[in-house]
């Protein structure tokens, strides 16, 4: 058992684990669900451990810039990557929006079989974190599911029209 402040969604997905893992490294496909209601422009994609993925959001005219760097990758099982937010040089840095939010945060999804559909689990939790930085993870995590909610109705979407092809 953790003290650290955990947000934990579980979601079942109508396709095989192979479609939705799909949805998450495939960036033509990310790019579409991640930051629903933003525009989403991924600038680099290296899936392997030690890779980064560099992600620009923008939403009534604001621009937020992130880095994620892949800590485990094994195909259609596990992604696991250290998210910051990031300066144009694409440097880590600390939230322009939130100062205390954490500097890093930790993302796990796992992908398993649950006969021809796929249960993904995601794990979100603040990474080296100082003592204000998981105090302001833990005070928002009960609000934190909506966006990822939204983005895993997206992906319905999107495996919907993948399995029409």
């Amino acid at each position: 058992m953790t003290d650290t402040p955990q947000l934990g969604l579980e979601r079942r997905f109508d396709a095989p684990r192979a479609r939705g893992w799909r949805t998450w490294t495939d960036p033509a496909l990310l790019h579409r669900w991640y930051g629903p209601g933003c525009e989403t422009t991924i600038h680099s994609f290296d899936l392997r451990p030690g890779g980064t993925w560099r992600n620009e959001m923008t939403m009534r005219g604001m621009r937020d810039l992130s880095v994620m760097t892949f800590q485990d990758v094994v195909a259609e099982e596990r992604l696991v990557f250290v998210q910051s937010s990031a300066d144009a040089e694409w440097a880590a840095i600390a939230n322009p929006m939130m100062p205390d939010w954490p500097q890093q945060v930790l993302t796990t999804v796992t992908f398993a079989d649950e006969g021809d559909k796929t249960l993904l689990t995601l794990v979100w939790e603040p990474f080296e974190a100082t003592p204000a930085e998981t105090a302001a993870f833990a005070e928002m995590v009960g609000k934190m599911g909506g966006g990822w909610q939204g983005g895993f109705a997206i992906i319905d979407e999107i495996l919907a029209e993948l399995q029409a092809v």
